[in-house]
């Protein structure tokens, strides 16, 4: 995060993080806001990023068994109303239709007409209207285990917005089980919750540690939630997936019965799931610095641009066959199980070669008649500006290998940093002064993830989160047995967990 060097962002990172992230999104053309307040337009660069990461998840929930289906946008007042805790949970971030057309007004305006007669929600998200289908679907042990998903939008209405992050509609995938026994339920929970962590950690370049939510931070109504939570660079945490096992809560208000084998009925185990968009806007916090955002190869809308050069008293002609030959050449090759992704931007304008390096794109190759003459290409690398030449025979093993070391450079970069900002604590001034900003007048990046006991009380959760804003992000599930006293109050413990300010 040095400030020796001219930037293509302002501010920078150091000098405004959130600003930083936004004018970011921007340049990068990724997305942009809507005329809608609290939604956004995902322009094509961020949409082809997100069809690749739907691509890799849905074949990765499909090998698992997993069926893709698709649900009604609009769900009856009353189902959510079967389950009290989930609807409590949701209630003041429901989008609400109560008229089913417009008419024209005494002043001339359209105004809603035709009041409904049950109010309809726009999906939050959509146990409900999932659980009711479910429980015509499911009659005995035979129809189990259901194994279903959906790829769709959804709406809570957020007060405060940030584009990918927290917005009032976005995009998400939500997968819904049923199941015969608990521990079959739970089995499925964890499966999704590996999934999960194998691709935020594996595709997206981004380590993660798995862990569960204390009760006060699960999902509405459910019996335990799983999650995954990644560290941005200025040092807060983002859950980037979560996993619920949700007992036989849902399957009680929405009535999904089976008969088992021997012949007892019995409610279903239900498990749900799911990510967002999210994910992108993590991605870039992740991996972006201050000439815009660095994209992880084996999720890069386009892994390589060529950009031929048009001297004077040049060939035009005869350098653009010779860009797209080589672009047929990389074309040939795979990366990430899908052909080599290769754009040609044959622009003679200024300002060019910025573009593609705020959009992130993992390797530019400029081409010339010097080049041409040598059968050759300058390649240049976005996540550390290395640049070489080389010939166009060795081209495709040089480029996929570089990718691969790319891929490589961006999750080992972001697990030192995770590591680095990471720190065991017992003394409570200590903690405290962890997540406190030295200087208000000049805010400066501070905190982390800190490893502190905690007694199980939500009352010390609670205290911690009014005095600090930070919250429990999660048990860690590999974290070992270890006794100690909370950071709060000093009473007993046996394990750490792990605090943070978050997104």
């Amino acid at each position: 995060m040095g400030q020796n060097k001219k930037t293509a962002i302002t501010p920078t990172r150091m000098e405004d993080y959130p600003e930083w992230y936004q004018q970011v999104v921007k340049a990068s053309d990724m997305a942009e806001n809507s005329p809608v307040r609290g939604c956004m337009v995902i322009k094509p660069w961020g949409y082809s990023l997100w069809e690749r990461m739907v691509a890799v998840l849905d074949g990765m929930f499909k090998k698992t068994g997993v069926k893709n289906a698709y649900f009604p946008l609009f769900i009856p007042l009353s189902f959510l109303e079967k389950e009290a805790e989930h609807v409590d949970g949701f209630a003041k971030e429901c989008a609400v239709v109560t008229h089913h057309r417009l008419e024209a007004g005494p002043g001339g305006g359209l105004v809603p007409a035709g009041p409904l007669t049950e109010p309809l929600i726009v999906r939050p998200t959509s146990e409900t209207i999932i659980g009711d289908s479910f429980s015509r679907w499911v009659t005995s042990y035979r129809d189990l285990p259901l194994l279903i998903n959906q790829w769709a939008n959804v709406v809570r209405w957020e007060m405060r917005t940030r584009t990918f992050l927290r917005t009032s509609e976005f995009l998400w995938q939500e997968g819904h089980t049923a199941h015969a026994t608990a521990e079959e339920a739970l089995e499925r929970t964890r499966i999704m919750l590996d999934i999960y962590a194998d691709f935020v950690e594996n595709w997206l370049a981004v380590p993660v540690i798995r862990g569960v939510k204390t009760p006060s931070e699960r999902f509405p109504g459910a019996v335990e939630t799983f999650c995954i939570e990644a560290m941005m660079q200025d040092r807060k945490a983002l859950q980037a997936g979560t996993s619920h096992f949700l007992g036989q809560n849902f399957a009680k208000a929405s009535d999904i019965r089976f008969q088992g084998s021997d012949g007892v009925e019995s409610f279903a185990w239900t498990t749900s799931w799911g990510a967002s968009t999210r994910m992108v806007g993590g991605l870039i916090m992740t991996h972006g610095d201050d000439d815009g955002v660095i994209m992880p190869p084996k999720v890069a809308p386009a892994h390589v641009v060529l950009l031929p050069v048009f001297p004077k008293n040049a060939d035009p002609e005869a350098i653009l066959a010779y860009t797209r030959e080589t672009a047929d050449l990389l074309r040939l090759e795979n990366y990430g199980g899908r052909p080599l992704e290769v754009e040609i931007d044959s622009r003679d304008m200024p300002g060019r070669n910025w573009d593609w390096i705020k959009k992130g794109v993992p390797l530019r190759l400029e081409m010339g008649p010097r080049d041409m003459a040598e059968d050759a290409v300058f390649m240049f690398r976005r996540d550390t500006g290395e640049r070489c030449a080389v010939k166009r025979a060795d081209l495709a093993k040089v480029v996929t290998e570089t990718l691969d070391a790319i891929q490589k450079n961006l999750y080992d970069r972001a697990l030192a940093f995770q590591k680095t900002h990471t720190c065991n604590m017992d003394d409570k001034a200590v903690f405290y002064d962890f997540f406190t900003a030295k200087n208000p007048e000049k805010p400066e990046i501070h905190g982390g993830f800190a490893m502190a006991h905690w007694c199980g009380d939500g009352a010390c959760e609670e205290a911690i989160k009014k005095d600090l804003s930070v919250t429990i992000r999660c048990i860690p599930l590999d974290a070992p047995k270890e006794e100690g006293g909370c950071i709060f109050c000093g009473e007993k413990s046996m394990g750490r967990v792990v605090f943070s300010k978050s997104y």
